[in-house]
């Protein structure tokens, strides 16, 4: 390193954003995590013995994948190489690869290669990784915010340990804070700031587990804050109100979170929970989601798990489909809140999707059974001759518009797909069923 480029990277320190230059450089200093780095854990142990294996680090923005990844760095001998996958490409990843060869072949040396954000890498970008993770020429570790399981290379999952990282909790917030405020050397406290207790509650707890949102918002308030007569900064509610906003909403429509809320707004329409089920969808807009795409779900919903319990469901949600697309937001919030809790509310049944699954399971294994001929169709020319239709009794003409005769093909006799609970408005097809079915049998 030339004089210029020492004074380069001592600039950059002491100009990066008070997030950057508060990350921890030791595991001892890391705030939070403890499930996977408390003293006791494989991680913990396997830093600290300068033995890790490839690991993918898995979690939500803030919560300290990239600083694990630099206590690493700092407590390894291994040489220790970095690439972001948004901006790097295949060229990047031969270039380490070359070093890494020549650390292992002539000096016995093994490279550590941090690669953040991996899940950007495309399946023939991960693909060139394997061979050399595989042999051990590098030692990987991965960076995400999505689930690896959908979105990392199956190979190299298998051949690296998942630790899935946890939002920091409000007590490890204020933890930090506190650092960030009172640290002179990295930290503000050359300011002479002095963070509030209702401020430093209000900030804890609207940065959502995200430690860099909180470090920003601090950072924000101390640098735009007008000192007191005492010579303070103090750092009040307000003052963190205005630096924050609002709460930070972790939802990404293409990410692993969008599927965790989605389901979860499912799961308590069908529980019966419309407070639930009222929260998440609230969760989905205010993270900007696709109004129609929420609606498109509760048809399904109102179908699957409502169905002939409340016929009604159905419509209510095919209207609020329909309102969405003509009203726009934000008066469409009303209408799927409307829908939302009536099929929350709703008698629930799941008869209908049942017997569409067991259906299609039943043609699946029996294949295209012959139909009664007295349901085949009698109108075109020479189907008489065929028997088509000859026996076929018309329902109209009978008691209750009811007769009995076959309708399955015969080798299925008997097989019943649609069972009906005895909720809601299926209660009163239930029994109507049954009434039909035991006329019949006492007429004959």
């Amino acid at each position: 390193m030339d004089l210029f480029e020492y004074m380069r990277e001592n600039n950059k320190e002491k100009e990066s954003p008070l997030a950057a230059r508060m990350r921890p450089r030791t595991l001892d200093e890391v705030v939070g995590q403890q499930h996977i780095i408390g003293k006791d854990k494989l991680l913990y142990r396997a830093i600290s013995a300068d033995k890790i294996s490839s690991i993918i680090l898995y979690g939500p923005p803030g919560t300290g994948k990239t600083t694990l990844a630099k206590v690493i760095a700092n407590t390894t001998k291994a040489e220790f190489m970095q690439l972001n996958a948004t901006t790097s490409g295949k060229k990047d990843m031969e270039e380490v690869v070359s070093k890494a060869k020549d650390n292992l072949g002539m000096y016995g040396k093994k490279t550590i290669l941090f690669i953040d954000e991996i899940h950007r890498f495309n399946k023939g970008q991960q693909d060139y990784l394997l061979p050399f993770v595989e042999d051990g020429t590098v030692v990987l570790i991965g960076a995400t915010t999505e689930n690896p399981y959908f979105e990392v290379n199956g190979a190299l999952i298998s051949r690296s340990v998942i630790f899935e990282l946890k939002p920091l909790t409000v007590d490890d917030i204020k933890v930090l804070l506190e650092r960030a405020v009172n640290d002179t050397e990295r930290g503000m406290g050359a300011y002479k700031a002095v963070l509030e207790p209702d401020a430093e509650e209000f900030l804890a707890d609207l940065a959502d587990g995200d430690a860099r949102h909180a470090l920003n918002a601090i950072e924000l308030g101390i640098m735009t804050t007008q000192r007191s007569e005492d010579g303070l900064i103090h750092i009040t509610k307000e003052v963190a109100e205005e630096c924050i906003q609002k709460k930070v909403a972790r939802y990404d429509k293409d990410g692993d979170n969008h599927y965790d809320t989605i389901s979860a707004f499912i799961k308590s329409m069908r529980g019966s929970d419309p407070d639930a089920a009222v929260y998440y969808l609230a969760r989905m807009l205010n993270a900007g989601e696709d109004p129609k795409f929420i609606a498109r779900r509760m048809m399904i919903c109102a179908s699957e798990d409502v169905g002939n319990a409340d016929p009604q469901a159905l419509q209510v949600a095919v209207a609020a489909s329909l309102a969405v697309e003509r009203l726009g937001m934000p008066e469409a919030r009303i209408t799927l809140a409307q829908a939302v809790t009536y099929i929350a509310t709703a008698p629930k049944s799941n008869a209908a999707y049942l017997a569409i699954d067991e259906a299609l399971s039943t043609v699946r294994q029996t294949g295209n059974l012959p139909i009664p001929p007295h349901l085949q169709d009698a109108h075109y020319k020479s189907a008489a001759k065929l028997g088509h239709g000859i026996g076929y009794k018309y329902a109209h003409d009978y008691p209750d518009h009811y007769v009995e005769q076959q309708y399955v093909p015969y080798e299925l006799n008997g097989k019943e797909f649609y069972s009906p609970t005895g909720n809601g408005y299926e209660l009163k097809i239930k029994d109507h069923m049954r009434r039909l079915k035991t006329r019949d049998q006492k007429d004959t």
